[in-house]
């Protein structure tokens, strides 16, 4: 029986839930859908090989609002089944947001009805797979070439994702890369960079009121489809090379009073986020953000390690910490990588994951500011679909105990529960790695 109360005694998230598993009867109430929703998500996997269900209470909820993963669609583009298909992976564990890396380099992702070259050709390349691409000419070519290779999702692919997300009570945060990692947009709008010449630049033109005219045009269609509160806009790794020489961009400074290229680009994230705050939105970004000067309400994304979501929270602004080091699931699996294939490097085993305690190194009055926890899922060497659930499954398990669990079990515990899980993902046909469970290194 699963029913909704005004209350539950003991918790106090709407996403809780109580369950009471008798001999006669399986008993779950919460005080929203989302509740009885993970309150199914557990029963389910409490079930073990012979049908049975373990009788007791369980009184449960998350330890942060925010539990997300994030999926690069762009480096290598997945199709509409398959990123559902990794949405019922997160909402087996109790994950609420998808970040959709959506933007890059490698290719854009989504229909602009305003900009039809962004599909047309920025969408495609000539190599399918991206280190080809990256090693070689990097050009793009037209959609219709017989060697295209990308893909795109079209506004009512979009709309069908964020559907289906939401029935399992996730929310998809649209990422749309500024002002660098972002040659797929001045190779067919070359206008809008410093130099105005095509593949030339991987920074947007600061100087340029083009500039934000575009962003601004792409962003209230992407607002139009995505109903989330938060829109990410990157913000990483811009060379900012461009700026020092380019005259707009020194024109710009001048007139902002701006002393150095880091607040020209803070200049873009604060006027970005007010364009944002006014359509009712949040800006979130990864933690370069905090160069030149934080935007007041931004939420900061912490890629590079801990500091960075430590210092804006300490400031004031929302943190999701999602450090590379620790939540980063293109990183190998095992030390010795033995049959792994190629991924970027590193070692994320499941237990560094496990034993992380994201609260480490927060002041008690900063902690109030960490809304969440994210893994990030790159793809430049993931060319295929079989490949992301063996780096996601069983290291997305792990994730979901620091973003869900406010006890931290032992290693014992794990390895039993575990062991149910694979069961699990055979059941859900998910492929998951073997490194774990055969013990390699």
């Amino acid at each position: 029986k699963f029913r909704i109360v005004e209350h539950l005694q003991g918790v106090d998230s709407p996403e809780a839930y109580v369950m009471r598993v008798t001999r006669r009867r399986v008993e779950v109430e919460a005080t929203s859908e989302a509740g009885l929703y993970y309150g199914m998500q557990t029963l389910l996997q409490m079930v073990d090989a012979e049908g049975r269900i373990p009788c007791g209470v369980i009184k449960d909820e998350p330890r942060f609002d925010y539990r997300g993963m994030m999926l690069d669609v762009s480096r290598h583009f997945y199709d509409v089944d398959f990123v559902k298909k990794q949405i019922d992976a997160m909402a087996a564990y109790k994950l609420n947001h998808l970040h959709l890396h959506l933007t890059d380099a490698a290719g854009w992702r989504i229909e602009i009805e305003r900009y039809p070259r962004l599909t047309e050709l920025a969408a495609w390349r000539t190599h399918h797979l991206w280190k080809d691409w990256w090693n070689g000419e990097r050009r793009y070519v037209e959609s219709d070439d017989p060697d295209s290779h990308g893909g795109y999702y079209t506004q009512a692919d979009i709309r069908e994702i964020v559907d289906y997300a939401q029935q399992k009570y996730i929310t998809v945060i649209p990422e749309i890369e500024m002002p660098s990692h972002s040659e797929e947009v001045l190779a067919v709008y070359p206008e809008l960079s410093c130099s105005h010449e095509s593949y030339k630049d991987s920074d947007f033109c600061i100087g340029n009121e083009q500039t934000f005219e575009f962003l601004e045009n792409v962003l209230s269609e992407v607002i139009a489809l995505f109903p989330s509160e938060y829109i990410h806009i990157g913000g990483d790794e811009a060379s900012k090379q461009s700026w020092k020489v380019c005259p707009q961009c020194q024109a710009r400074m001048q007139q902002e009073n701006l002393s150095t290229v880091d607040e020209l680009q803070s200049y873009l994230i604060h006027r970005i986020e007010t364009y944002l705050n006014t359509h009712g939105r949040q800006l979130i970004g990864w933690d370069e953000i905090l160069d030149g000067g934080l935007a007041p309400r931004a939420i900061v994304m912490s890629w590079r390690g801990t500091q960075g979501g430590i210092y804006a929270a300490e400031r004031g602004n929302d943190v999701v910490m999602t450090p590379m080091t620790l939540c980063y699931f293109n990183f190998y699996q095992t030390e010795s990588r033995e049959g792994e294939g190629l991924h970027i490097g590193g070692h994320i085993p499941f237990e560094k994951v496990y034993a992380w305690d994201p609260y480490a190194g927060f002041s008690e009055a900063a902690r109030e500011h960490l809304i969440g926890v994210q893994c990030n899922l790159w793809t430049e060497y993931i060319k295929d679909m079989a490949t992301i659930e063996v780096m996601l499954l069983p290291r997305l398990a792990a994730m979901a105990e620091a973003q869900w669990s406010t006890d931290r079990r032992d290693e014992s515990t794990i390895r039993a529960k575990m062991e149910t899980m694979r069961r699990f993902y055979e059941a859900c046909g998910w492929q998951c790695a073997p490194y774990y469970f055969d013990g390699r290194k």
